[in-house]
C-alpha cells in the first residue's frame, strides 16, 4: 500500500510542470478571437436562384459577331462572340451572373445530345466580376450549343440557365468556324511545293 502512495506521488510530481505550464497560459480575450475570425477564410458568396427564362431570345448585339440571350427590355443573362484567342477563332462564353473575384469553374452545358464542361473563370467587366470563358471554335465540345433544342447550362453558384430552343447559337458557332477556314487554304497555298 505504501509504495502505491509512493508511486501516485511520482506521477504527480512528474505531472507538476505540465500543470503549472497550464495554469501560465491566460484564457483567450475578445482579441485573440476577432483575430482568429479576421485570418479565417472569406466564404463564397451565397449562390443565386436559376433566372426564369419564359420569353427569353437570342438577339444580336451591336457588336458584330456577337449575340446575347434574354428577356427583350430586360439585361441580358448570356452572351456568345466569336473572337480570338491564342491565334485561332474561338468562342467567348459569358454568363452575365455575379462571380467571387479569382474564382474558377466549369460551365456545365446540356442539351443537343451532349453533355460538355467549358472552363470559365471570374473576369472583371466594367467593375463587375462575371463569369467568362474562351474556346477554339473548332473544340467540339460547343456541339452541344449547335443543334435547334434546348440547352441547360450550369455554373457553381450562377444557377442553371435555360437557353431556349434556337438555331442562333449554331448558326454564330459554325460562322466563326468558316472565318478560320480560308486562312487554312491561304497557308496550303503559299507553301512550296516539294
Amino acid at each position: 500500500m505504501a509504495f502505491a502512495k509512493v508511486r501516485l506521488m511520482r506521477q504527480f510530481l512528474m505531472l507538476l510542470p505540465v500543470l503549472a505550464l497550464a495554469g501560465c497560459k491566460p484564457p483567450p480575450t475578445d482579441a485573440d478571437i476577432a483575430a482568429s475570425e479576421a485570418a479565417a477564410p472569406v466564404s463564397p458568396s451565397e449562390p443565386i436562384d436559376s433566372p426564369d427564362t419564359e420569353g427569353a431570345i437570342w438577339a444580336d448585339s451591336q457588336e458584330a459577331g456577337r449575340i446575347l440571350y434574354g428577356i427583350p427590355g430586360e439585361p441580358p443573362l448570356m452572351a456568345l462572340a466569336c473572337g480570338e484567342a491564342n491565334g485561332q477563332p474561338s468562342i467567348r462564353l459569358t454568363r452575365y451572373a455575379l462571380a467571387d473575384r479569382g474564382a474558377q469553374a466549369f460551365a456545365a452545358l446540356i442539351g443537343n445530345g451532349h453533355i460538355s464542361r467549358i472552363p470559365v473563370d471570374a473576369t472583371e467587366v466594367e467593375g463587375a466580376s462575371i463569369w467568362q470563358g474562351d474556346i477554339p471554335a473548332s473544340d467540339p465540345k460547343l456541339e452541344v450549343l449547335t443543334g435547334s433544342r434546348e440547352v441547360g447550362v450550369t455554373i457553381p453558384g450562377a444557377g442553371r440557365l435555360v437557353l431556349n430552343r434556337s438555331s442562333r447559337p449554331g448558326e454564330l458557332i459554325e460562322a466563326c468556324r468558316a472565318a478560320a477556314e480560308p486562312d487554312a487554304e491561304a497557308s496550303e497555298d503559299a507553301a512550296p511545293a516539294q
